[in-house]
């Protein structure tokens, strides 16, 4: 941020600190009260005469119940959230959490109540899945497994595998697949006696 941008953003901290403080029919004798800064300290700083710090903004943000941005108009950061378009493959949903092609790949998915016959695929890589709701039906090799809600499996795709609906509603579980040699390491500690 240049130092005119800087001055510009001050200069509109004052009128934005009266016009909240009015909005809520406070006073400067009220918010005076409230932060412990003077009625003359508050005075100056929304008609620009006290250049604001943020020892002066903190308290004012808590009496209002205000973000810091709200108070100041701090410009508008990039969300460094992933937010990408959710894909349907096989009628199932899925969300991508990763933007890493080639690496470790993790992604919400999204199945369906439906009834459906396995058909167990391989490929290369290695694959995490922990179950948030529902219950999910996971063939694995010669094993059929019914998965629950808060319960996990990790497993080498190469193993043939598939999963889907049981049938008794839809199930929503987050995936971790990265390359082969690229394994999720769970630890969990043994219960004390």
């Amino acid at each position: 941020m240049s130092d005119d941008d800087m001055d510009e953003v001050l200069a509109e901290v004052g009128p934005r600190l009266r016009r909240i403080r009015k909005e809520r029919g406070a006073t400067l004798a009220g918010l005076s009260e409230a932060t412990g800064i003077s009625v003359s300290t508050l005075s100056r700083l929304e008609s620009g005469l006290r250049k604001p710090s943020l020892e002066l903004l903190l308290p004012i943000a808590r009496a209002h119940e205000v973000a810091l941005d709200e108070l100041v108009g701090a410009p508008a950061v990039r969300d460094p959230r992933v937010r990408t378009q959710p894909m349907v493959r096989h009628g199932r949903t899925y969300w991508p959490l990763t933007r890493q092609p080639g690496g470790l790949q993790a992604f919400k998915v999204l199945v369906p109540q439906a009834t459906e016959e396995p058909d167990p695929r391989t490929h290369e890589g290695y694959e995490w899945l922990y179950l948030m709701s529902g219950r999910l039906r996971l063939v694995l090799g010669d094993h059929d497994i019914v998965l629950t809600s808060g319960e996990a499996v990790e497993f080498d795709t190469r193993v043939p595998h598939w999963f889907g609906s049981t049938g008794e509603g839809p199930a929503e579980f987050l995936s971790l697949f990265g390359p082969q040699g690229e394994r999720i390491h769970v630890r969990a500690r043994p219960k004390r006696s």
